[in-house]
């Protein structure tokens, strides 16, 4: 099945030579439409905006336009590939945002890995868009360089940490009404400790202690060497950050110690590191999201009759698929229609809880609605929309 995918999908992209393209929104039938879209017409549209620069949102493409920037340092599960290679998957990215959300895209893909190269470029070209999704950008760099582009005055967004981060919460706070348990109660175990894992902390923890969720009772991060705590002398500063304020029982140990009575399972690691003897070690009805790809850290089946409640996966052949298409182009859409300047904490958990919403009466086999679900997107966007507007984040409002 997956070598007749491939080999589809490769003779597909090779037919349409790429994935998108650019429409004029209006025809040139006649000289005067060549006058009204370019010399001599456009000269005064230029003169307005010269005039007010806050016009290019009324009067270009940037009010709905975002840029798909990555360096090709982490695509998918495929690694360091290049700009050149990443170029497929930031087209459909680009696919993703017009099909759900009826956002412009175009694919940005950068020929350096230098984080000062990234910040001053993305900078150079944000006059166009309206927003900037981060993507496929490796850790620890990709914290680096969205943080230094907060202050662009346009959203910028890294979609591994954030997307990611939403999808997982949303699934969480579903799948928590199927097992009856709580935020405040439950004790969180998080395999992989790269951009999407420590977001999806982040999430969970800093907007617990902001009040903007119910606090979660305590999150036990894993790396490649084991439990991150206190007393280790090696982690990064991003990990250090995390150990003050995660692991309040400062266990050590790897993540058989960790998993032992959790509630919750989170992977965003490797394949196969988890097997039926841990499942049974944890909490009553454990809830467990495997999410590497293409192998997941146990595969859901197993986990199932392991005795785990709610499974969720990256895969789409299994029930309760995690994937991000749930969560970035309604974000962006809100954000884009706002007028926002950022995307906050509040503006992802509204995101959250908006798709969590979407579930009416949440089971064991569904936790997230379906992806291809294109009401989805909107309903996560006027949340963001109104997120954005009560925390005061929005450029003044566009003329009408």
């Amino acid at each position: 099945m997956t070598d007749d995918l491939d080999a589809e999908s490769v003779a597909l992209h090779e037919r349409l030579r790429g994935k998108i393209t650019v429409e004029s929104k209006f025809a040139l039938d006649n000289r005067r439409d060549l006058s009204l879209a370019y010399t001599p017409g456009v000269a005064a549209v230029c003169m307005t905006i010269a005039r007010d620069p806050t016009r290019v949102y009324d009067l270009t493409c940037k009010r709905n336009m975002v840029a798909v920037v990555t360096d090709g340092s982490a695509v998918l599960g495929l690694g360091n590939i290049g700009p050149e290679a990443a170029l497929p998957v930031m087209e459909g990215k680009a696919i993703l945002f017009k099909t759900f959300a009826g956002v412009d895209a175009f694919p940005i893909c950068l020929a350096s890995q230098d984080a000062d190269e990234i910040v001053r470029t993305v900078r150079q070209i944000a006059p166009v868009f309206g927003g900037i999704n981060l993507e496929d950008i490796s850790s620890p760099r990709c914290f680096d360089v969205e943080a230094r582009l907060q202050d662009l005055g346009i959203p910028v967004f890294h979609d591994d940490q954030h997307g990611t981060a939403i999808v997982v919460m949303a699934a969480l706070l579903n799948a928590l009404t199927v097992t009856g348990k709580r935020l405040d109660e439950l004790t969180i175990v998080f395999n992989g400790s790269g951009a999407a894992a420590l977001a999806c902390t982040r999430l969970l923890v800093d907007c617990g202690a902001k009040k903007l969720c119910p606090a979660v009772k305590d999150v036990i991060l894993c790396d490649s060497k084991g439990i991150i705590h206190r007393g280790r002398t090696d982690l990064n500063v991003h990990k250090a950050e995390l150990a003050k304020i995660t692991n309040v029982r400062r266990l050590t140990g790897g993540l058989r110690e960790a998993i032992a009575g959790a509630d919750v399972f989170i992977g965003l690691s490797q394949a196969k590191l988890v097997d039926q003897a841990m499942i049974k070690s944890m909490a009553p009805n454990p809830i467990v999201f495997a999410m590497a790809n293409p192998v997941p850290e146990i595969m859901p089946d197993e986990a199932r009759a392991a005795g785990a409640v709610v499974v969720g996966s990256g895969r789409s052949d299994f029930p309760n698929q995690i994937n991000n298409v749930l969560a970035f182009p309604g974000v962006f859409r809100g954000a884009l229609d706002a007028g926002a300047i950022v995307i906050n904490d509040a503006m992802k958990i509204r995101a959250a809880f908006a798709l969590a919403d979407c579930v009416i009466e949440p089971t064991p086999e569904r936790v997230l609605p379906d992806p291809l679900d294109k009401a989805v997107a909107y309903r996560v966007a006027a949340a963001v929309a109104r997120a954005a507007v009560e925390t005061e984040v929005c450029r003044e409002p566009r003329r009408a």
